[in-house]
């Protein structure tokens, strides 16, 4: 009786040390397939390509999500062949979600501690961007990655972070439709255009927008000059852009 005891003792042992095998050889197989050339991020596992540009679109609460989702939209599009052109993440102070003005909240991909190598910084807006420049954390981000990135481009009052940083002293910039005047007198150095007339505007690495839906434009046009004018066609008509054009009809 003994001895059937024992043996059914180290057969339980045995089927216990082994049931979890096929989860851990997932687990290791998983591992083994991040290649050297991406880089993880520790809290989502967001993946990214290091031989692609990386596109970072900058967030906080109360950003006007339209000006997150417009950049994305453009840049996450693959090529006609499905192949990726870029990587395209979304970075914030910390790792919690951030609730958008329209109440929506999205988990950033990184934070300004583990932020990869930016090719292109998109800055986008808030109805109350008095928080945001009071913000040294952000304000030195921007510093920081204009000093890596090829292209910064603002939407909307995000120009108000790109004054303040001072990354764009003596450049063009538009603001929000009637916001000039403001941005103006905070940040004279800066050359503000006439947001009444301007819808979009680019200057050496700088380029900037109303905002809005506006910020498709600045993404468009800095997706042409990262690829061609027939991929960014292509990505026009995957968005029913021209639909869009012709709504009415």
């Amino acid at each position: 009786m003994k001895k059937i005891l024992i043996l059914g003792t180290i057969c339980l042992s045995i089927v216990s040390c082994n049931s979890n095998k096929p989860e851990d050889d997932i687990a290791t197989q998983k591992k083994n397939q991040i290649k050297e050339n991406t880089v993880v991020s520790n809290e989502y596992q967001k993946r990214i390509d290091n031989r692609l540009p990386t596109i970072g679109l900058l967030m906080y609460d109360g950003v006007l999500q339209s000006e997150v989702i417009a950049t994305s939209d453009v840049f996450s599009k693959s090529a006609e062949d499905g192949k990726q052109i870029f990587n395209v993440i979304t970075i914030a102070e910390t790792e919690k979600p951030i609730l958008t003005e329209e109440g929506i909240r999205i988990l950033p991909d990184f934070t300004f501690e583990n932020s990869p190598r930016l090719t292109a910084l998109f800055v986008p807006s808030a109805y109350d961007m008095n928080a945001q420049v009071n913000n040294e954390k952000i304000i030195n981000f921007i510093k920081e990655k204009n000093n890596e990135t090829q292209y910064v481009v603002s939407n909307c009052a995000g120009a108000h972070l790109i004054g303040k940083s001072g990354i764009a002293d003596g450049y063009k910039i538009v603001t929000w439709i009637g916001g000039g005047e403001e941005l103006q007198k905070e940040y004279p150095n800066l050359k503000v255009q006439n947001d009444s007339l301007v819808r979009f505007v680019e200057d050496g690495k700088f380029s900037s927008s109303n905002g809005n839906l506006v910020s498709y434009v600045s993404a468009l046009n800095l997706l042409e000059k990262m690829t061609n004018s027939e991929h960014r066609s292509f990505v026009e008509s995957n968005l029913y852009i021209n639909e869009l054009r012709n709504w009415k009809k």
